[in-house]
């Protein structure tokens, strides 16, 4: 018997597993699929790297930085700083019609950015950083209130507030158009206080060096080793069941696979109210340059962009929303030289049951058809960068259903977060997006804060 399966080896499930095998405790990870990271993840295509999910690690902190997320899950996995190698994003913009705000990991950019193109709203938004819920409150009731209801009892100007909205919900949020002020809170502070950051080769250093220690810490990796059913008898997990019969027992449980699709898996019914899943996902486009994006004058780290005199953060009606998105370039960040090839990122918000309706052959001339039109609003934004295209991907939410198991492919979750990481079974906890930590330091801190709460304390 082990002393905890954890089921999935993303993010959340990989910094639980290391933290509980640190302890001596006996852990086995389950990994559906053929490779670990889960949402954050990448895949070989045409001998080429993609990565998928990270355009930027948020609360990025300089080398020796004692205080703060990411300083604190280094201590908590015993990881050294240099072992991801990261670096520090060059500059990023938020574009709406008449107005662009410029930041980067220096909060006085963007202060001097809203005074500039706001005048008299940059003392709000002092104020508004005054507010802000520290990390431990998250869960607590007191921030689990709209967003939006605080952020303008604070900041009167509109489309200000939609500026900031922006990046925030397109990092974090799971449900249209609002959000709640604790995780509004620690996705403010990781994007504009803290700031971005990358590790120098991609998403796959922090997976490989997650892995590596955790294996090298004594815990069990099964890849290609999906769950079936959780076996709830009397209250509690007995067992799992793999999808090719196998049977293996913990005296816990530990899901990253989502709250709904936990509680589906379980034998017994376990969810006394079930939630709605999340109406959020994305498609994203895929450009690999024959130069690097800053020879053609592009050398911000990403841009997020609104088109129209409202941010409308929902599903949209059409397979993909062109109003507003996301470009990401992974070359623009500050390398003392870029690794690899030039590449474009953009990420443009989807329906995830248009896409799923579509057969075999509709949904490959989607992707065609949607990759032109992203491209096209792309350059009105950057530098157009269509003529040096030499290669091209894109996913959509039937990607991130296929590869994550995520119900509607919605990357983050379910619209209702279950803080405290327990749910109706004794000893089954969830981490993760649906326990109310979002990105890839969020989620594991997600992991460590379910094992030392519920896990070590025996």
């Amino acid at each position: 018997m082990y002393d905890t399966i954890i089921i999935g080896a993303g993010m959340s499930g990989l910094a639980a597993g290391i933290r509980l095998a640190h302890f001596d405790r006996r852990v086995c990870i389950l990994e559906r699929h053929y490779a670990v990271g889960g949402l954050n993840s990448f895949y070989r295509q045409r001998g080429r790297l993609f990565d998928v999910g990270l355009h930027a690690l948020t609360n990025f902190t300089p080398k020796g930085t004692r205080r703060g997320p990411l300083a604190h899950l280094l201590r908590q996995l015993r990881v050294a700083w240099d072992e991801w190698a990261l670096v520090p994003q060059r500059g990023s913009a938020i574009a709406f019609p008449g107005v662009t705000l410029e930041f980067s990991n220096h909060f006085e950019q963007f202060a001097a950015s809203v005074a500039r193109h706001f005048p008299g709203q940059e003392p709000k938004l002092r104020r508004l950083v005054d507010t802000l819920a520290t990390y431990e409150q998250l869960g607590e009731q007191a921030v689990c209130e709209s967003a939006r209801r605080v952020v303008a009892s604070i900041i009167d100007e509109p489309l200000l507030r939609e500026m900031i909205f922006c990046p925030v919900l397109f990092y974090g949020g799971a449900r249209e158009h609002d959000i709640d002020f604790g995780q509004f809170s620690v996705l403010f502070r990781s994007i504009f206080l803290e700031g971005l950051g990358r590790p120098t080769a991609g998403v796959r250093v922090i997976l490989k060096k997650l892995a590596e220690r955790f294996q090298a810490l004594g815990g069990e990796l099964r890849l290609r080793a999906g769950v079936q059913r959780i076996a709830v008898e009397d209250g509690r997990v007995h067992h799992v069941e793999l999808e090719d019969g196998t049977e293996l027992s913990a005296r816990n449980v530990v899901s990253s696979a989502g709250w709904r699709e936990t509680m589906r898996m379980c034998s017994a019914p376990a969810d006394p109210a079930p939630v709605e899943p999340g109406p959020i996902s994305f498609v994203e486009a895929i450009s690999v340059l024959d130069t690097q994006p800053a020879s053609l004058g592009y050398d911000r780290t990403m841009v997020f962009f609104n088109e129209t005199d409202s941010f409308e953060y929902r599903q949209p009606e059409d397979l993909v929303d062109l109003r507003s998105g996301l470009i990401c370039s992974p070359s623009n960040f500050l390398y003392a030289e870029p690794p690899g090839e030039g590449m474009v990122r953009i990420s443009a918000l989807a329906n995830f049951r248009r896409w799923a309706a579509l057969d075999p052959d509709r949904y490959r001339l989607e992707k065609l058809r949607w990759y032109d039109r992203l491209a096209e609003v792309a350059a009105r934004h950057v530098p157009d960068f269509r003529s040096q295209v030499i290669d091209t991907d894109m996913f959509t939410p039937t990607t991130i259903r296929r590869f994550t198991g995520r119900d509607q492919g919605a990357v983050y979750g379910a619209p209702t977060k279950h803080y405290d990481g327990r749910t109706p079974v004794e000893n089954l906890y969830i981490c993760g997006t649906d326990q109310g930590m979002v990105g890839i330091v969020g989620t594991l801190i997600s992991g460590i804060a379910i094992a030392n709460r519920y896990l070590l304390r025996n």
